[in-house]
């Protein structure tokens, strides 16, 4: 985004609220404000600090008045934008360009969902769509498999390599204490499982799950002297493609072509000098796609790129060390979740499964279907 400067803010605090499968009577809201009480905590800061507050939700039409009220919190800057699963790239990016413009000073992004608890098809209702809805497509997954399926065709891609995908992320989720898969996963028992869209099987679909979390934003001096380590936010870039899958131009090109290369321009480095990944994986294509259109290899060559391991602990490239969407927690929009996991790598407290001397990690997020495209770089004190 013109405009944003390179490391003038930083992530503070981080944290997911409860996951998994939470209380019936917990609402989006109470996970989205104990997420950023949880936050706070995390860098030493306290509610009355809070002068900015981003969400959204799918649960709630006005996901940002009804945290700001439960918190009892009058912001001076607030932002309610709704693009998907990328909607809190997108707010991180507002929210800098707010706190340079010294609108506000302290940020939270927040966000919640019970999905899980009050079923997928009640958490997120279907629009009608004149175009679409009378064929009947699963969406999203039919959307996804259509991308799968052309990628596949064009290419060569493989079941097997899509299958590599979810091994890969099943393997880093064992590394992680609150990932909710908790056994090993084949090649042949991806294969081998429910077809749900070909030639998505239920492994190539993401989770079902409650959960949510906070990041806390601030200046990066300010961050310097608070609790913890900063992170700070080296790069954004935002793309909008389409909204139905029917208006995508080629279901093997996104947008992250374009916003893949404008976090890079801010942040003035290219793939090769990223650490580890952090990509929305709610189906196996997805990292494939992104690992092509932002430039770790040739587009076509996703499927051969993550073959054999590469992107699993051990591999070439840590990708989605949490065990992501697919193995870790999908609360429906994943796109905080997918930051916090790239901020705790560059901080260096990931346990079992942090990559060693991680200095710089992209964390990419999609929303709608493969719609929009939004990609944050994030750097340690090294990159300054």
């Amino acid at each position: 985004m013109s405009g944003l400067q390179r490391a003038s803010v930083a992530v503070a605090g981080v944290a997911e609220s409860d996951l998994g499968q939470v209380a019936p009577h917990t609402s989006p809201t109470d996970l989205m404000a104990q997420a950023t009480m949880r936050a706070l905590d995390d860098c030493g800061l306290r509610l009355s600090d809070i002068d900015a507050v981003l969400s959204a939700t799918s649960q709630s039409r006005y996901s940002t008045m009804a945290l700001c009220e439960y918190l009892r919190i009058k912001p001076r800057f607030f932002d309610g934008t709704m693009i998907g699963g990328s909607s809190f790239m997108s707010h991180l990016a507002h929210a800098q360009a707010a706190i340079q413009q010294g609108v506000c000073e302290v940020a939270v992004i927040a966000y919640g969902s019970t999905q899980r608890t009050v079923s997928r098809a009640a958490a997120s209702p279907r629009e009608y769509n004149f175009f679409e809805t009378p064929y009947r497509p699963f969406l999203p997954a039919s959307a996804y498999a259509l991308a799968a399926s052309r990628h596949m065709h064009e290419f060569g891609t493989t079941r097997e390599q899509l299958a590599e995908v979810a091994v890969a992320a099943r393997k880093w989720a064992l590394m992680n204490p609150v990932a909710w898969e908790k056994e090993p996963l084949t090649i042949e028992q991806v294969l081998n499982s429910r077809m749900v869209s070909y030639p998505l099987t239920v492994r190539d679909c993401c989770l079902v799950t409650d959960g949510g979390g906070a990041i806390i934003v601030t200046s990066a001096a300010r961050a310097r002297s608070l609790r913890k380590k900063p992170v700070y936010v080296l790069g954004v870039g935002e793309a909008i493609g389409h909204t139905t899958i029917s208006n995508m131009p080629d279901l093997t090109v996104t947008a992250a072509a374009e916003s893949g290369p404008q976090a890079f321009r801010m942040a003035r480095l290219k793939p090769a000098d990223v650490d580890m990944l952090s990509l929305y994986d709610a189906f196996t294509i997805t990292p494939i796609l992104f690992l092509e259109d932002l430039g770790f290899c040739p587009k076509g060559e996703g499927g051969r790129f993550v073959a054999g391991g590469a992107i699993a602990p051990g591999g070439k490239l840590a990708v989605n060390t949490s065990g992501g969407g697919l193995s870790y927690c999908h609360p429906g929009m994943y796109g905080l979740l997918v930051m916090i996991e790239a901020i705790r790598q560059v901080r260096g407290e990931c346990g079992a499964r942090q990559v060693k001397d991680c200095e710089v990690a992209l964390a990419h997020g999609n929303g709608g279907v493969l719609s929009t495209q939004c990609s944050v770089i994030f750097g340690s004190d090294a990159t300054l």
